[in-house]
């Protein structure tokens, strides 16, 4: 019997020596269970066990001929086995092993990716960890709010990688169903067991109901679950992409000391890895509008699937394992320009404490519309004049009338920023 070809690199899963060792032994395994139920003699059944086995040049060979890829395999099987190869295959459709084959292929491939993902959700707890009280400015619609931490922006997609794995593991499990139920799933000329038994040895769940094939909206949650890992990496990869823009410049990709990253200006320190992440994304998520549209087949089946898949499953999966390695690596040796950050805190004079000011003056009675105006009034002076927010406050008579130099000076504590990121930190089970 031909061994099992199951390296746990992606490559190696999507091969055609790995599709064709795993279609073997759904063949195998169905004769085992036609053995049992007393169609296929023991002694064939062993012979068929000791001397299946298969070319993948011969079987492309034989293809060019007849036109039909399970039929070159099972022929080149039969040329191995000899007068026993009747039994295999016996009651099938092409589809019973192709489908099972690829749900097989899916799950393995499916599991790398989980793993990856694991790896990539510890290392953004480190990281997330190490910066939960590097101070930086947050953004909204680019321009600056109010300061968060570095940590708390990593925290952010720690969580979203969490909810990344239980998105692929539902994903997994829901394409991990096999069928050998015959051309249109009606079992008219093999008995259930032969499913029920196949399955079981290959730790699938059987199909409850199936025509000629495995239903493709499994098929694509599965693209679509990984369409969504990817958009999140292309997220953390924007970010960091913008973080290490010149004029922003807190975070770097890290550039080894014999990297070059122009070849006219050699002062250029690029982000490629974060850009080449956001440029797959592109096309991880261009798969899942293929496995959409594969949902809707003619009848029991045709093949306007088939052609596609052989791209869009391989390819979405080997882009992500890929993907996510890269992103690891970055996220492991990110430089963090934790000066860089506080200089940008501070770059707008102190205009990020406004609402710290506003909330201090509704406290002290007047209403939110004339403090907002009031407060106001002193930022458009700071953008004009480039002068202190803190020193207008303190020269603003009306402001004085309400506050006390103490009480502005209270406005003005960084620290009453993070104060809650323990809470947030605990309740997302970082610490």
């Amino acid at each position: 019997m031909h061994e099992r070809y199951t390296l746990p690199q992606m490559a190696n899963i999507w091969s055609e020596e790995n599709k064709f060792s795993t279609m073997l032994q759904i063949e195998i395994l169905a004769c085992e269970a036609h053995e049992k139920l007393g169609n296929i003699p023991k002694k064939a059944l062993d012979e068929i066990k000791l001397k299946a086995n298969f070319s993948v040049n011969r079987i492309k060979e034989i293809e060019e001929e007849v036109n039909h890829d399970v039929i070159a395999f099972l022929t080149n099987v039969a040329e191995y086995v000899g007068e026993s190869s009747r039994y295999i295959h016996l009651g099938l459709t092409s589809s019973d092993v192709l489908d099972t084959c690829l749900v097989v292929l899916m799950r393995e491939s499916g599991n790398i990716i989980l793993e990856n993902l694991h790896h990539l959700k510890d290392e953004l707890a480190k990281k997330a960890l190490e910066h939960k009280n590097t101070l930086m400015i947050g953004r909204t619609h680019g321009v600056h709010a109010e300061p968060i931490t570095f940590g708390l922006k990593i925290a952010i997609w720690y969580c979203e990688t969490e909810r990344n794995i239980k998105r692929l593991t539902d994903a997994i499990a829901n394409i991990n169903f096999g069928k050998l139920s015959g051309a249109v799933g009606t079992y008219a000329h093999i008995d259930p067991f032969v499913e029920e038994y196949v399955c079981k040895k290959l730790s699938l769940e059987v199909a409850p109901v199936s025509t000629q094939i495995i239903q493709r909206d499994r098929h694509a949650q599965y693209i679509s679950t990984l369409a969504i890992i990817a958009s999140s990496l292309e997220k953390f990869a924007n970010e960091i992409r913008n973080l290490q823009r010149t004029d922003i410049n807190e975070v770097e990709e890290y550039f080894s000391p014999t990297q070059k990253g122009s070849s006219a200006m050699p002062h250029k320190r690029n982000p490629i890895t974060a850009e080449r992440i956001c440029g797959l994304a592109r096309v991880v998520r261009s798969k899942s509008q293929v496995a959409m549209e594969n949902i809707s087949l003619w009848h029991e089946r045709d093949i306007t699937h088939s052609s596609n898949e052989r791209m869009i499953i391989p390819d979405s999966t080997s882009l992500l394992d890929y993907m996510i390695k890269k992103f690891i690596n970055i996220i492991s040796n990110l430089v963090v320009n934790k000066a860089t950050m506080m200089n940008n805190v501070m770059r707008t004079h102190g205009l990020i404490f406004s609402q710290k000011v506003l909330l201090a003056l509704v406290e002290k009675g007047i209403i939110r519309e004339e403090a907002y105006l009031l407060v106001q009034h002193n930022t458009k002076r700071v953008l004009v004049e480039n002068k202190s927010f803190k020193e207008l406050l303190l020269k603003d008579q009306k402001v004085l009338a309400l506050l006390s130099p103490q009480e502005i000076e209270a406005c003005f504590n960084l620290n009453a920023y993070i104060k809650y990121i323990d809470f947030i930190y605990k309740r997302i089970g970082l610490i």
